[in-house]
């Protein structure tokens, strides 16, 4: 006996309630979150810095009867500057694609994702390039497999590493530099899987757990044992490949760590290892430089999705940052 067939029956179409798209979430990025953002109105503009070592020194003197008090000064520099660049790209989407889709898809919003995705992925890689590299920070340390030397500690990533004591060492180093205590310590996501899981840190945090829960190593437990206010941890990721090879996805971040004091409050004569100045003055601009724009693009026949960000990550002391590169194997 004939019987209609599956595809007789049933025609495959795209469903309605579900599609697949791998876009990161924005808490893996972490540009914005480390150091804080100025919003500025002006491209381009300078700022001042107060030399420290002349707050620093021991001046004061017994004083005489009918004598001048001891004095002395300070000085201001004003050649600092910064230079907000401008970074954009954008999505065309063709009216004959816009005409023929089906519902599932949505063309201005998959753009709108689209380019704010790049541009988190831009702004993070230029916060890499900028902050992330050895030879930026006035103490600058590699990490070894074996035998470590002058300027080296041993990788974190081996059992008989000292993670807490490398930490400490470079909070004291800091302080004694300048004066300020480092209270963000910036760790790639291989060098935090590292920390997590290494026999020191373990060790001293399981004693702070109720029997007979599990020893968790949360950020929160490790910035307390490194005594910072937070730990940040760098997930993003890219694909480092050319449109049409394969996919090649590492992370952002690297195997690198960085601690430094940044400000939590910015204000007049506030220290701090480095700022993002952020071009709001640019035609409309959000708070971090950026903008969206849609426009008409008739010779293509074609609407364009379009973001544009202005700013400048600026190393504004190096002297407050102390740096670790590939510090876990």
């Amino acid at each position: 006996m004939t019987q209609p067939t599956k595809g007789d029956v049933h025609v495959n179409k795209p469903l309605t309630n579900i599609s697949i798209a791998f876009m990161q979430a924005a808490s893996n990025f972490v540009a914005d979150t480390v150091f804080p953002n100025i919003p500025v109105p002006m491209q381009s503009d300078r700022y001042y810095t107060y030399d420290r070592g002349y707050f620093n020194r021991d001046e004061m003197e017994e004083r005489a009867p009918g004598t001048e008090s001891a004095g002395s000064g300070y000085e201001v520099d004003n050649t600092p500057t910064y230079y907000a660049k401008v970074y954009a790209f954008h999505h065309d989407v063709p009216d004959q694609v816009r005409a023929n889709v089906d519902a599932v898809i949505q063309p201005d919003s998959d753009a709108t994702k689209l380019v704010s995705h790049k541009a988190l992925i831009k702004r993070e890689k230029l916060w890499v390039a900028r902050y992330f590299q050895p030879s930026t920070w006035t103490f600058d340390v590699d990490g070894v497999a074996a035998a470590p030397g002058a300027g080296e500690v041993l990788q974190w990533s081996d059992a008989n590493s000292t993670p807490i004591e490398d930490v400490a060492a470079a909070m004291d180093a800091v302080l004694e530099e300048t004066g300020m205590l480092p209270n963000v310590l910036v760790v790639g996501r291989q060098v935090w899987t590292a920390l997590k899981n290494h026999p020191d840190i373990i060790d001293r945090v399981k004693y702070g757990q109720t029997a007979p829960g599990t020893a968790k190593i949360s950020l929160a437990a490790l910035a307390d044992l490194f005594e910072v206010e937070r730990i940040v941890v760098m997930n993003a990721i890219e694909n480092t490949s050319p449109e049409g090879a394969a996919n090649a996805h590492s992370f952002i971040g690297g195997k690198k760590a960085l601690l430094a004091y940044s400000a939590p409050s910015p204000g007049l004569q506030v220290p701090t290892a480095g700022y993002t100045f952020s071009w709001t003055g640019f035609l409309g601009a959000g708070a971090q430089g950026g903008r969206i724009k849609k426009f008409r693009m008739e010779h293509l026949e074609s609407d364009r999705i379009e973001i544009q960000m202005a700013f400048d990550q600026k190393l504004v002391s190096a002297d407050l940052g102390y740096f670790w590169d590939t510090i876990v194997a």
